[in-house]
């Protein structure tokens, strides 16, 4: 596969979305945890969709529990906790593995596209991929990097 474009993904509802909904806008794909410490980083998130998703920005979550069990089981659970606490109003998607066997194909897809400081998979909570207008992977960020550093190299792209 040559773009995210070609994946779909399952919504909190568990309807079906295809990513090539996306097509032409600027893209940052998001695995996240509700009892993480990196939990707080939906704030900033939350801050990028504000400011940008008039400009064709768009945050995609996906939920793990791959790392010490830091999400909740229940689908409304996650969502309810992330828009209560934080606000967060870009969707969040049904929970996903991010690594192993059972790694969702988006997931696999980024990590072969973008090695991370230690190779391919994804090691915590909070890791970020940030795709072009093209459907390309640009960058991943490890889970400290903060979404306000991520904000200059969107900036670029929108």
């Amino acid at each position: 596969m040559s773009t995210i474009y070609e994946f779909e993904v399952t919504k909190g509802n568990g309807e079906i979305q295809a990513l090539s909904d996306f097509k032409g806008d600027v893209l940052l794909i998001v695995n996240t945890a509700s009892k993480c410490g990196f939990t707080p980083q939906f704030e900033g998130l939350q801050k990028l969709y504000d400011d940008y998703h008039t400009k064709g920005f768009h945050i995609l979550g996906f939920p793990c529990d791959q790392f010490m069990n830091q999400e909740f089981d229940d689908q409304s659970d996650i969502e309810s906790f992330c828009k209560l606490n934080y606000g967060v109003s870009f969707p969040i998607y049904q929970k996903v593995d991010v690594k192993g066997e059972l790694q969702d194909p988006l997931f696999s897809y980024l990590t072969e596209e973008k090695k991370g400081f230690l190779g391919g998979e994804i090691k915590w909570n909070f890791t970020k991929f940030l795709v072009d207008r093209e459907g390309k992977v640009i960058r991943r960020y490890p889970p400290q990097a903060r979404p306000e550093k991520i904000e200059k190299d969107l900036v670029v792209l929108i």
